[in-house]
């Protein structure tokens, strides 16, 4: 039977006349050269009424004096902005397509210890929730996994793409780890505070227990390269082989925390394991020790701005000035909005913390270089300059402000279509027809 259904899809697939398949349209690589713009290098300051040549997937050329390629198609940025694109340092974006439908979220797998798993492998390249959120200029995420102490890697991705691979940008895999917390799981949480404290050092052990046997495997397995003859292989266990790369400092650690006390642990935790590449990532209690975050040299990704205290005591904008108070203290930050829908929002989360103590200048490097330099990729996007990937925007003015409107956008040199769903419903519902008028029978 279900064969039988497969071949009639198939069936009328092919049935359906070819002009239906030339209406999608095509994201295109070639040579561009985009002139008279304002161009916020963010790296190299602001070059007033430049150019920037794209050729392929990279920036060959930017500066006000730069020569036109003969075979470049120009396009015209009188009166508008360039940006670098802009980085989601933490969403599900690709994993998830519909919040309320189990069969569309994989995010998260069974069981509390699952390092093997690899966000990217799960990742749908086809997701009509990716074009809504690159035609806001946000052209880059971290899509991480959640769900128990240990739920995966996660990964940076380019939000456009045929396969995972081709989204995936330099390599770049964060295993993630959930640190276990003394907070209260919700206000339906009534447990006594000796019962809290007791839940949480079992965790810890727990913790502990993991990374101990993960430090003995990678002795064991180092043992086993250095020298084969003579030390025995180490039994193939998938969650002790995923941490391997992270016991040896070749793969970063993102903690998961957000509550002071919790921070404080994680610190201390991070400092007894001898971890070097470690970055915290929520930390919206991260403002009353942001000190101690300095001190420990840890980077963070904060976020979400656009959020609610986590006390009730606390100013309402204590979650906008959190990423201004821990950048003030010296501590090295990106801005992430925790979304998958709402992802497009990211700028906007930076405007509020540029409002709020970031100062928009910092706000920007939050959502470009800064998260670029924190995955190691600053070589690559991040900023605009001569050599770097073409991951970049064009807008009619301050990309923070609502009002402002996304012209172009070019992800790996591609000129990708401004369109998506909600772009086309707008668009069928701006200038309805037949409209608004009322049949005579209801008058």
């Amino acid at each position: 039977m279900k064969r039988l259904l497969l071949l009639w899809i198939i069936g009328w697939l092919l049935s359906l006349p070819a002009a239906q398949a030339t209406d999608v349209p095509k994201a295109r690589r070639g040579v561009f050269a985009l002139t008279n713009a304002r161009i916020v290098t963010v790296t190299q300051g602001v070059i007033e009424r430049g150019t920037l040549i794209i050729r392929e997937d990279r920036i060959v050329a930017i500066g006000t004096d730069v020569a036109i390629p003969p075979d470049a198609e120009v396009i015209d940025c009188t009166g508008l902005e360039i940006y670098p694109g802009f980085i989601d340092s933490g969403t599900h974006l690709g994993l998830i397509e519909i919040g309320s439908l189990p069969e569309t979220r994989d995010y998260r797998e069974l069981g509390d210890l699952t390092p093997q798993v690899d966000a990217l492998t799960a990742v749908n390249p086809n997701s009509v929730l990716i074009p809504v959120n690159r035609v806001n200029g946000v052209t880059t995420v971290i899509t991480e996994p959640e769900g128990g102490l240990l739920p995966g890697k996660a990964a940076l991705i380019n939000l456009f793409g045929y396969t995972p691979e081709q989204m995936h940008v330099g390599g770049v895999r964060l295993m993630v780890l959930d640190f276990p917390s003394k907070g209260r799981r919700g206000p339906w949480d009534r447990r006594k505070p000796e019962d809290i404290e007791k839940a949480f050092r079992e965790a810890m052990d727990k913790l502990n227990e993991v990374w101990d046997r993960a430090e003995r495997y990678a002795r064991i397995d180092s043992a086993y390269r250095a020298n084969p003859e003579k030390n025995p292989k180490p039994l193939y266990v998938p969650e002790m082989q995923a941490l391997l790369p992270v016991i040896r400092g070749e793969m970063p650690l993102m903690i998961k925390v957000d509550l002071a006390p919790d921070i404080l642990e994680a610190i201390q935790w991070v400092k007894k394991r001898g971890l070097k590449r470690v970055v915290f990532s929520g930390v919206a209690e991260g403002w009353r020790v942001a000190d101690k975050i300095a001190e420990a040299g840890i980077p963070c990704l904060v976020g979400p701005v656009l959020s609610l205290p986590t006390r009730e005591s606390d100013r309402y904008d204590k979650a906008y000035a959190n990423a201004g108070l821990l950048h003030a203290a010296g501590v090295k930050i990106a801005i992430r909005t925790g979304e998958a829908e709402n992802v497009r929002n990211l700028p906007y989360h930076a405007g509020f913390a540029a409002a709020y103590g970031l100062g928009r200048e910092t706000a920007l490097r939050a959502v470009t270089i800064n998260p670029a330099e924190i995955f190691g990729v600053d070589d690559l996007i991040g900023s605009l300059e001569v050599g770097k990937k073409a991951n970049l925007f064009v807008t009619d003015g301050d990309p923070f402000e609502p009002k402002t409107q996304v012209r172009y956008v070019f992800i790996d040199g591609y000129l990708i279509p401004m369109d998506n769903r909600q772009l086309r419903l707008y668009q069928e519902f701006l200038h309805r027809q037949p409209g608004l008028e009322l049949h005579p029978a209801t008058h």
